[in-house]
This record gives structure tokens, sequence and C-alpha cells, in this order.
């Protein structure tokens, strides 16, 4: 049987700012996404995570380095950086726009890019092992994460 939460409706807005050390990178971000959740007041309802930049993706998993490893190699393979040298096979069409970062779209479009989780009682409701990470695919400069909680306080 279900619970039905009642309440007044809120919304709450935080954008946090990111800048990776790498081109690509991994960031666990959960105690951020955590934070803005206890800031928000809201007991139940729902966080949205979007990295705001079309070559970054939030996506949700283990907090495990080898993981993080393995993903960015599986993406490598799918999506290889074709840099300008033309070694690496047919340069990307984008890269005729004077940018060179055709791979970090394509790898968003892989991984996805936002993710939805539920709050319950003021905190994340995660399962076992879920954590919420920042994936960086043009990266060495600012950007910033939306996080929007929505729910009854």
């Amino acid at each position: 049987m279900g619970e039905l939460i009642t309440g007044q409706a809120a919304t709450y807005v935080e954008e946090i700012w990111v800048e990776t050390a790498k081109r690509y990178e991994i960031i666990c971000i959960t105690r951020d996404v955590e934070k803005v959740v206890k800031e928000s007041g809201i007991k139940d309802g729902l966080v949205l995570v979007n990295p705001m930049h079309i070559t970054a993706s939030c996506y949700v998993n283990d907090l495990e380095y080898g993981l993080h490893h393995d993903i960015m190699q599986w993406l490598e393979k799918i999506a290889p950086y074709h840099g300008q040298d033309g070694k690496s096979g047919e340069e990307y069409h984008h890269h005729r726009t004077g940018e060179d970062n055709g791979d970090a779209h394509l790898k968003r479009q892989l991984m996805g890019q936002q993710v939805t989780m539920a709050v319950k009682n003021g905190r994340l409701h995660l399962g076992n092992w879920e954590q919420i990470h920042y994936a960086e695919f043009d990266g060495k400069r600012q950007k910033r994460i939306l996080i929007k909680v929505v729910g009854v306080i």
C-alpha cells in the first residue's frame, strides 16, 4: 500500500560549479546534492541534477574508481577522440566548426543528460551503492550543475 504525502508544495533551485583538472573526468557529487536537498527544506519529492553543458553528463552508479576508469575506456572505444592530427581515423564533421570536441558530444549522448532522484524525509532516497556522478568529456574550465528540488515541505 502506498503512502500519501501532504504539505505545501515548494521548489528550490541552486547551481554548483565544478572545474576538472583533466579533459575527461568523473566526480562524485552526491554530497553536494545532499547538501542542497537539506538546504531546500523539502521533505518529500524529487531532485533533478542537470549538468547544463552539452559535453557533460550526470548519472547514477557505484562510487568505485575502477568502474570510473572502465566507463571512460568503454566510451573511448565507442566515441574515440579524433584529434585534429587525423591519425585516429575520420575526423568528426563537428570539428569543421573549429571545435575539437566531437567525441565529447557523443559521449554525453551515451551516458545521458541528467538524473532525477527521490527525496524522502528531507534526504536523498538512494538505493544500495547508488551515488550521483558528474562526468566531464571536455573539461579544464568552469562548468555549472543545476540542482532543482521539488516536493512538499
